[in-house]
C-alpha cells in the first residue's frame, strides 16, 4: 500500500520515495504527497525528479483499482502524454522526489474547506460534488430557493473568523451513534481500520461555536482565513429536489 503522507500533512509540498510499480496506468510509488482523485476532489498534478535531474510530469494521480473495481490501497501517478523514454527508465526501486504542483493543490484546498462552510450554511444533505482548481460546486437536495449575495456574504463571515481546521478521528462505532456527521447522500467513509478520518471547523475570534464536523478524506487549509475571497458565482436549480451552488474565486 502507498503511504499517504498527505493525510497527516496537507502542506508537504514534496517527499522523498521509491517507485513501487511502473505500468500502462502510470507509476505507484511506496510513498507520496500526491492526493488522488476522490471524495469530489480531483487528483493532484506535478513531476516526479530523477536523481539525474530529468523530470517526468504526471498529470494526474488516481486510485489503483483490482479486476472487480475495488481500491488496492495503492496510488497511481499517471504521467502526461509524450514521456515514453522517460518511464521505460523507471523500475522499481528507483528512487525519485515527487513534487506537488502546490499553486494547483493549494486552490484545491481552499475550495474544499468552502464547501465544508457551505455545509453549515446550507444545512441540507449533500448529493453531489466536484472541487476543481478553477470552481467548486456542491448539490444540495432541497426544494427551497437559496440567496447567492447571502451565501456569499455567510463564506465571508467566516472566513474572516480565522477559524481553525483541525484533522482527527472517529471510531466506526462513534460513526455508527452520530449518522448524521455524514452529509452526503451518495458517498459513505471508508471502513475497515477501525478509525474514520474527520475535518472539524471550531472556534476562533468572533465564533464560539463547531461550524462544521464531517468526516473527509480530502486536503484542507489550516484556518478559513487562509481561504481568501471565494464566491458564490451561481446557483442552479438541477432538478425539482437538487440545488446546485457553484463556488469561485473573485
Amino acid at each position: 500500500m502507498t503511504e499517504e503522507l498527505f493525510r497527516e500533512d496537507a502542506y508537504l509540498k514534496e517527499c522523498t520515495a521509491q517507485v513501487a510499480a511502473v505500468s500502462d496506468a502510470g507509476i505507484v510509488l511506496d510513498r507520496t504527497v500526491f492526493y488522488p482523485l476522490g471524495g469530489g476532489q480531483a487528483g493532484d498534478s506535478g513531476v516526479l525528479l530523477l536523481a539525474d535531474g530529468r523530470e517526468l510530469r504526471v498529470a494526474d494521480t488516481r486510485k489503483d483499482k483490482d479486476a472487480e473495481g475495488k481500491p488496492t490501497g495503492e496510488i497511481v501517478h499517471v504521467p502526461a502524454p509524450g514521456q515514453e523514454e522517460l518511464l521505460a527508465a523507471l523500475s522499481p526501486g528507483l528512487p525519485v522526489t515527487a513534487r506537488v504542483d502546490w499553486e494547483r493543490r493549494h486552490r484545491l484546498m481552499r475550495f474544499h474547506t468552502t464547501t465544508h462552510l457551505l455545509c453549515h450554511l446550507v444545512p441540507q444533505l449533500v448529493n453531489g460534488c466536484s472541487i476543481t482548481p478553477d470552481y467548486a460546486r456542491l448539490d444540495f437536495n432541497m426544494t427551497d430557493p437559496l440567496d447567492k449575495e447571502a451565501l456569499t456574504a455567510g463564506i465571508a463571515r467566516l472566513v474572516a473568523a480565522g477559524l481553525p481546521i483541525d484533522v482527527s478521528s472517529i471510531s466506526d462505532e462513534e460513526l455508527d451513534a452520530n449518522p448524521a456527521l455524514v452529509k452526503s447522500m451518495s458517498v459513505q467513509p471508508p471502513r475497515g481500520t477501525g478509525r474514520i478520518r474527520t475535518i472539524r471547523i471550531g472556534t476562533g475570534a468572533e465564533t464560539s461555536e463547531q461550524i462544521d464536523l464531517q468526516p473527509c478524506g480530502g486536503t484542507h487549509v489550516a484556518n478559513t482565513a487562509e481561504i481568501g475571497n471565494v464566491v458564490v458565482t451561481k446557483i442552479e436549480k438541477k432538478s425539482a429536489s437538487t440545488r446546485r451552488i457553484v463556488l469561485g474565486f473573485a
